[in-house]
């Protein structure tokens, strides 16, 4: 097994090319599947990052459910949008540790991370109908179907 490219190689001209096409589908994929796919774990990151919470999306006969990963975090913190078939999560999780006169801090990995996730649904849901709640540092959405006009039929005379 070799763990190093090896650059002399014969086809070593073709590999920009392969990394490009290797990135493309990795993106096309990801966004394609990204409602399904957790991109990142929340603790995930470098200080001040923008990072995406795990999530699972649920399918009933009249409802999407969704649970998302974010520990630490309080409900206040929080941010849920509802447009159509777009959800939103937005929020802030804060681990500041409180430096005390005298002290030094030499390593410090606690740190304020922003946290944000969009998920398109195949459908439209009631946002009425929509509730949220933060259990244990998982966020889950029950969000119902819209309901939509059944086609009438007609009595031909």
């Amino acid at each position: 097994m070799n763990l190093v490219r090896r650059e002399n190689s014969p086809l070593s001209f073709y590999r920009p090319i392969e990394d490009r096409f290797e990135r493309m589908f990795e993106n096309m994929f990801q966004d394609f599947f990204s409602p399904f796919i957790a991109q990142s774990a929340l603790s995930g990151g470098e200080g001040g990052d923008i990072v995406s919470p795990r999530l699972n999306v649920k399918e009933t006969d009249k409802t999407y459910e969704i649970e998302v990963e974010i520990p630490g975090v309080k409900k206040e913190d929080v941010k849920v949008a509802v447009d159509n078939q777009r959800i939103s999560i937005e929020g802030e999780v804060k681990r500041e540790s409180a430096q005390k006169e005298g002290e030094n801090i030499v390593y410090a990995e606690r740190s304020i991370k922003k946290f944000a996730r969009s998920v398109m649904l195949p459908v439209e849901v009631d946002d009425a109908g929509a509730q949220a709640k933060l259990e244990n540092g998982v966020l889950m959405l029950t969000l119902p179907k819209k309901v939509t006009a059944q086609p009438k039929k007609l009595t031909i005379q």
